[in-house]
């Protein structure tokens, strides 16, 4: 949800201060002939989850799993998550949204809904993952987070592990799985960006977004092999601005980093869209003829035509074998 960023924290502004000397060490070795050597893939806890379901032979379309992250908190990746689902939802896809900011349940919230059940419920072993699926406006179906729920926050990867194992659980028909992830570089933001096929970069215009968003890429690029992200510039003034926005980025991608970036377009700052939030709705829903409503409908427009992944891929490759099974 927009947020305002005016009060930055001490330990916010440190941050910042590491990203950019990350930027400055990678300009340093470009300038001195020096190259990073690329770090090992962090050991998967599903590997063995993923060699219980290799396929055989004739399956079905893959379900498309997006995550959608940033750099940085306050940039409006969960208003993101939402009106690109109902917006994908409205073009007749079946579309579910994880809330994987664990612990701290946002898309609910956004939504103004009171799920009596969450994703700690099935950790707990007390739920089945389908008994917390809610349906929200719009046509889609939301897992909720947990709410205050500190330890979700900071899960083991075992734990990491049984919610992803949870998905194999699942028998309803989908075809668009969106995890809206938690900010920053923690490690469930960075496992589940792993387990999608695409990753969309919510960014704006503003140094310490377009500097963390370069510290997201460049970790998910170097230690998880990741090399392509949709680029998604929200809050801009208009189209030009988020496509220079999106040149400042691939500037520096392209100097640094071995990726491909594509521009997936820009959401207008609304006031439309800020009294969807303030009434906890989705503009898409309330405003459909308003500037950033058609902003995501263009957006989930470009989705609908990226080609469809040959087969699944990441940690939750037997989740979406079950389901293609199931379709």
């Amino acid at each position: 949800m927009p947020r305002a960023d005016n009060a930055r924290s001490y330990d916010s502004l440190y941050h910042d201060s590491l990203l950019q000397d990350s930027l400055l060490h990678d300009s340093l070795f470009q300038e001195n002939g020096f190259q990073e050597t690329a770090r090992p893939f962090i050991y998967d806890q599903a590997e063995g989850l993923r060699r219980m379901t290799q396929s055989d032979s004739n399956k079905s379309r893959p379900v498309r799993v997006i995550a959608v992250s940033s750099g940085k908190g306050g940039v409006g990746k969960t208003n993101v998550s939402v009106n690109i689902a109902m917006s994908l939802a409205a073009t007749g896809q079946k579309v579910m949204i994880m809330d994987a900011d664990l612990g701290l349940a946002n898309i609910d919230v956004l939504l103004g809904l009171h799920p009596k059940l969450n994703i700690s419920h099935v950790l707990s072993g007390d739920y089945d993952l389908s008994e917390v699926i809610i349906d929200a406006p719009g046509g889609i179906r939301i897992i909720p987070a947990a709410s205050g729920v500190s330890r979700m926050a900071s899960l083991s990867d075992a734990e990491n592990a049984g919610i992803i194992n949870a998905f194999s659980e699942l028998q309803n028909e989908l075809d668009i799985l969106i995890i809206d992830t938690a900010a920053g570089l923690d490690k469930s933001v960075v496992s589940f960006c792993r387990a999608s096929q695409e990753v969309i970069v919510v960014v704006c215009d503003e140094p310490s977004s377009i500097t963390d968003a370069y510290a997201l890429i460049k970790v998910l690029n170097r230690e998880q092999g990741i090399n392509r992200f949709r680029i998604l510039a929200n809050m801009a003034n208009d189209l030009k601005e988020g496509r220079e926005l999106f040149a400042k980025i691939l500037k520096v991608t392209d100097r640094f980093l071995d990726v491909s970036l594509d521009f997936l377009g820009a959401i207008p700052f609304d006031i439309y869209l800020r009294k969807a939030v303030k009434k906890q709705t989705a503009v898409s829903q309330v405003y459909p003829r308003s500037p950033s409503a058609q902003a995501f409908t263009m957006a989930a427009q470009k989705i609908n035509k990226w080609p469809m992944p040959k087969r699944p891929g990441g940690h939750l490759e037997f989740f979406v074998e079950r389901l293609i099974n199931s379709n």
